[in-house]
């Protein structure tokens, strides 16, 4: 083993004292001093600048600005959809005002009345239809109308009698006195037959006017027969008319009531069938709204994860060239702590030595030990820099 170099003393005083001091190998000291002057120069070196210091961190892709954007525009897409539906979700319960139970019925029927559709036709009664029983009585007026008619020619019966009379008076006083009996034989004749001839004229008359008052008796009982009928026949059409009218009033009425329900029914149908339809309508807007959102997030999850990758990809391209510049940056600094490690962790002898002076001295470090004091701050604050 080589020589070993002298710790310097330091004179304390006039006070006498033990001095000691180790010495080290001189090839020791002499490595220890390299790599202290090869420390001091690397410290003294500037500190390197990274030349992609402004590009460490890789930049969004394309895809991946191409997916936020996407994402930034569509996270209200669907309120177009949700708000399409909301209108629709409006016009529900809208359209139909059923009619209410009065107003399908109407009012109620105001047909006629019993008494009104009968009406008061009462008719003649049998007693007024066939009259007083016929008598003599009844027909006298009527026998009196022909005896009367048969005055003028009862009186030309008389004149003629009386005439008769005359005239035979007359020739019973031209002819004698035998005459007389004779006379009065003719006057009875003429007088009987002239009675006989007024007779039979007011007996026919009183026949006649008998006959005609029957006839007309007849004649006046079927003229009322047959005016009861005319007027029964014309107040049973009559009657018949208005049940008519009314029925067809009662009809008319029914078809009206019967239409109302059949509209409303045909409304409350018809408004059904669109209220479905716009349920129908609304929730297919809802189901589009989360559709359409999920697709725009699918598709922009896609070239965000895709942009993702690349930039990774990137991203390791830009650290490893960073690690490469740290490396050699380090380089030498990596160099005198490996030289320093390898030289504390070589054996070597010492020789401790001491002195009794008279005067006080203090013993200076040696180089080497100012060295390795010096290389094992260098080495802490290496390390606390990593």
């Amino acid at each position: 083993m080589g020589g070993f170099c002298t710790p310097s003393y330091t004179d304390l005083g006039s006070s006498s004292g033990t001095v000691a001091g180790t010495e080290i190998p001189a090839w020791v000291a002499a490595a220890g001093k390299g790599l202290f002057q090869r420390a001091a120069e690397v410290a003294d070196e500037d500190y390197p600048i990274y030349p992609g210091s402004g590009n460490r961190i890789a930049d969004l892709t394309d895809e991946e600005r191409q997916g936020m954007g996407i994402l930034s525009q569509g996270a209200e897409s669907y309120l177009p959809y949700m708000n399409r539906a909301g209108e629709v979700a409006d016009t529900l319960g809208q359209g139909y005002d059923a009619m209410s139970q009065d107003e399908l019925l109407g009012d109620p029927f105001q047909g006629a009345t019993r008494e009104e559709l009968l009406g008061d036709y009462q008719g003649a009664t049998r007693e007024e239809l066939l009259g007083d029983p016929f008598s003599l009585e009844s027909a006298q007026p009527f026998m009196d109308i022909y005896q009367s008619s048969m005055d003028p020619a009862v009186r030309e019966i008389e004149e003629q009698t009386i005439r008769a009379q005359n005239e035979a008076r007359a020739r019973a006083s031209t002819g004698g006195g035998g005459f007389g009996s004779r006379l009065g034989i003719m006057e009875a004749t003429t007088a009987g037959k002239g009675a006989q001839a007024a007779g039979d004229l007011r007996a026919g008359a009183a026949r006649e006017g008998l006959g005609f008052a029957a006839g007309r008796f007849d004649t006046d009982r079927a003229a009322r027969f047959n005016a009861e009928n005319t007027l029964s026949s014309q107040a049973e059409r009559d009657r018949s008319a208005r049940f008519g009218a009314d029925s067809t009033l009662r009809s008319q009425y029914d078809t009206d009531r019967q239409s109302r329900f059949g509209a409303d029914t045909q409304a409350r149908q018809a408004y059904e069938t669109n209220e479905a339809s716009r349920i129908q309508q609304m929730d297919a807007y809802q189901g589009m709204a989360p559709l359409v959102q999920d697709l725009q997030t699918q598709a922009a999850a896609g070239l965000i994860g895709a942009g993702e990758a690349k930039r990774m990809l990137d991203q390791q391209a830009r650290d490893l060239a960073y690690a490469d510049f740290l490396d050699q940056r380090d380089y030498d600094k990596q160099q005198v702590n490996f030289a320093l490690g390898a030289l504390s962790g070589t054996p070597y002898n010492t020789i401790n030595r001491s002195y009794t002076t008279g005067s006080q001295m203090t013993a200076n470090p040696s180089l080497f030990g100012q060295t390795l004091a010096g290389m094992g701050g260098l080495y802490s604050a290496y390390k606390m820099s990593q």
